[in-house]
């Protein structure tokens, strides 16, 4: 067997190892480190004078909020908050359940929120929290609904120690058809002070500021 195949094997092993560790981590509320190598990140947006540019979120607490407009204010583009049908309780712990509750089930929550034409935008930022290692149930029920195949999506999550948990892959499994770069993960402590780290992540992205 060459070389090129064992270290193919050998990385392989080491991504469902991973994903088998930070699985763990998130079940017993340990935050999981996660190995940026690899998972090497795609190439970066092309963008123009006419591309099309919408950043469309959930947030409950605000944190997602904060990183949206932060956002909005380097790159532009129209900007959306998804707002469900029915809302989710004010308390922590009953979010956190009922979260728990809707994951395990596969539940999607109505959305109150339609995206206009949404086939006229070219790249779409998509904001969420993690709930239990992955997007919100709000959000799973946007990308079930809207079709961006062929749109290039950008995933920006707030979290409370996971990092971006399996939310980018859970967004490749919804949308296969899509272009998926480089996500950004923002502690919910420090979304109002993540400028300088959005900043620097658009600029990796090649968007404009």
């Amino acid at each position: 067997m060459s070389n090129k195949t064992n270290n193919a094997n050998k990385i392989d092993l080491s991504r469902r190892n991973l994903l088998k560790t930070t699985f763990a981590g998130l079940v017993a509320g340990v935050a999981t480190p996660v190995l940026p190598h690899l998972f090497p990140a795609p190439a970066a947006a092309t963008v123009t004078a006419k591309t099309k540019v919408l950043i469309v979120y959930y947030s409950r607490s605000g944190n997602s909020r904060e990183i949206a407009n932060q956002i909005h204010e380097r790159v532009g583009g129209n900007i959306i908050e998804l707002q469900t049908v029915k809302p989710y309780p004010e308390e922590y712990d009953a979010v956190t359940k009922q979260a728990k509750q809707e994951l395990n089930s596969g539940f999607k929550p109505a959305l109150k929120t339609k995206v206009e034409k949404i086939g006229a935008y070219d790249v779409i930022f998509v904001g969420t929290p993690i709930w239990w290692g992955t997007m919100a149930t709000p959000f799973k029920s946007f990308l079930a609904e809207y079709d961006l195949s062929g749109k290039t999506i950008v995933p920006f999550i707030t979290h409370q120690g996971s990092g971006l948990g399996r939310s980018v892959t859970d967004i490749a499994v919804l949308c296969p058809n899509s272009t998926i770069l480089a996500g950004l993960g923002v502690w919910g402590k420090d979304a109002k002070t993540a400028q300088n780290e959005v900043s620097a992540w658009v600029r990796r992205l090649g968007m404009k500021e």
